[in-house]
């Protein structure tokens, strides 16, 4: 999958006010990266910018249907006590109450890893220690494309305490089944199922 950066959005009707389309287009300059700066050219309604969030400086991909999507790359911990598995019950937005491995975004300068202990720290004040990369899940939701690295991961200090999520609960293999996954997580909880 190619991840282009936004570099410009311009009005792609300027100069051109009886074009006959239907709503208002944007016209997005996007480079594959520093390296390789290779130039896309892409027209996009200004709905779909709006809706998706989609601005200068974000990251966008394609669906092979050639739908654009903005691209968010996050960290998922999968912490193991023996055979149980810890998971959070999300606490906020459209999947209020949703299962998920807790972790969150990669900020600029940081390595996956990096993330992941940050982001386990700020959301469960524990410290963690990272394994293993388990799998890298690629999923496409409505507004946005998901890339998550999950990794294995065990608490060496603290104890986990809810700052976000609604819930916790320790669950075993044959209880991984018995919450409300978020999409993206599903395909995790059915490798988890096969490594445990």
């Amino acid at each position: 999958m190619q991840i282009y950066t936004v570099e410009s959005i311009t009005e792609a009707d300027y100069g051109c006010e009886e074009t006959g389309r239907k709503e208002p287009m944007a016209l997005l300059k996007l480079i594959e990266d520093a390296q390789n700066p290779e130039e896309r050219h892409v027209e996009v309604s200004e709905a779909t910018l709006a809706k998706q969030k989609i601005s200068e400086g974000k990251k966008v991909c394609f669906t092979k249907d050639g739908s654009i999507l903005k691209y968010i790359r996050v960290v998922a911990a999968v912490i193991r006590d023996d055979d149980k598995i810890f998971a959070t019950a999300r606490g906020y937005g459209e999947y209020k109450g949703w299962w998920e491995f807790p972790g969150g975004k990669i900020e600029a300068e940081e390595t996956p890893q990096q993330a992941l202990v940050r982001e386990v720290k700020e959301e469960l004040t524990a410290d963690i220690k990272v394994g293993d990369l388990i799998h890298t899940i690629e999923y496409d939701y409505p507004e946005f494309h998901l890339s998550m690295d999950c990794f294995w991961a065990e608490i060496v200090s603290g104890r986990l305490v809810l700052k976000e999520a609604e819930a916790a609960r320790w669950l075993g293999k044959n209880e991984l089944d018995a919450v409300k996954w978020l999409p993206a997580d599903l395909e995790l909880v059915d490798k988890i199922k096969k490594l445990i």
